[in-house]
C-alpha cells in the first residue's frame, strides 16, 4: 500500500540500466527498487554468514598468511 508518493531525480543513464531490469514490461520503478533492496540485505546476511566461518577459520588455525601462500605458489 502505497503511503505517499515523492519524485526523485536520477539520470538518463540509470533510468536506462531500471529499465533494462525489467522482468515485465509494466513493472514500476519502485518495484525493481524494492527487489535491489532486499537483494542487498540477502547479500547482507551472507557476508555476515561468510565473515562468521572467516572468524571460525581463524581461530582453528585454518588460514596461511599471503607471504605463505605466495611461497606455495612459486610468486
Amino acid at each position: 500500500v502505497l503511503m505517499g508518493k515523492t519524485t526523485i531525480q536520477i539520470s538518463t543513464e540509470l533510468k536506462d540500466a531500471l529499465n533494462k531490469m525489467k522482468i515485465f514490461k509494466n513493472e514500476s520503478y519502485e518495484e525493481i527498487i524494492w527487489d535491489l533492496i532486499d537483494d542487498r540485505k540477502e547479500l547482507s546476511d551472507e557476508t555476515k554468514k561468510n565473515i562468521a566461518e572467516a572468524e571460525e577459520d581463524l581461530k582453528a588455525g585454518r588460514v596461511i598468511s599471503h607471504e605463505q601462500l605466495k611461497k606455495e605458489l612459486g610468486l
